[in-house]
């Protein structure tokens, strides 16, 4: 799939198969035991991870055949949860959205942009799958790492709500098929004003970045 360096790693990234479950598990054990606030971030079963080999929408990078980072786009179930319905995507289209799942970075390999760049990879795959129009995803407010990624790799907020049993997510999306042109109208909100997002979204807004100013984070939207 790809093969090349990032700041003098070697990497050789290819879809995983089944034999790789045990290095997946082991490298999200990793993850897990660094993690600064858990409530960001939510795990695989072993039942998740084969779905997503068999589907094989997860790929991986290997530095000298270990895995040592992977990340994953999911066919979703169409379910009461599904992502489709937060951003208005029509019910009879809902079959042709794909999520974008789960990124696992070893800790002995952050600072590699890895996470982004399995991303870009992925991203690049399914552009090119005419089974799929949209990714759409889920990112906790403030978490400023993963909203950074879904901004970067061209998503957009379409949705700010509790999702999962009351959990507050964004809902990012991005239409793979066509081109969104925004208008001159830009407004930007602080992260925590919850309500004021809700209804710029509401309104037809979208969120398209995010800065910091002071010590305070803000989203701009377009319209």
């Amino acid at each position: 799939m790809w093969q090349g360096e990032i700041k003098d790693l070697s990497l050789q990234v290819d879809v995983l198969s089944l034999s790789d479950l045990p290095e997946l598990l082991s490298v999200q054990d990793a993850v897990i035991q660094v993690l600064a606030e858990p409530e960001h971030y939510q795990s695989l079963s072993i039942e998740e991870l084969t779905k997503l080999l068999k589907d094989q929408t997860l790929i991986g990078a290997k530095s000298d055949g270990r895995i040592i980072a992977f990340r994953a786009m999911l066919i979703p179930p169409i379910d009461n949860e599904h992502l489709g319905r937060d951003i208005g995507w029509p019910e009879d289209l809902l079959e042709r959205v794909i999520y974008q799942e789960v990124t696992n970075v070893h800790p002995e390999f952050r600072g590699y942009g890895l996470q982004t760049h399995l991303g870009k990879l992925l991203m690049s795959q399914v552009e090119s799958d005419y089974r799929f129009d949209v990714v759409c995803a889920t990112v906790a407010p403030f978490n400023i790492p993963s909203m950074k990624d879904k901004f970067s790799l061209g998503l957009r907020i379409g949705a700010f709500k509790e999702k999962y049993g009351g959990k507050l997510r964004y809902i990012f999306y991005k239409e793979m098929h066509r081109m969104w042109q925004p208008t001159s109208e830009v407004t930007e909100v602080p992260m925590e004003d919850r309500a004021r997002q809700g209804e710029l979204l509401q309104a037809g807004w979208v969120g398209t970045d995010m800065m910091k100013q002071g010590e305070q984070w803000i989203v701009r939207y377009e319209k």
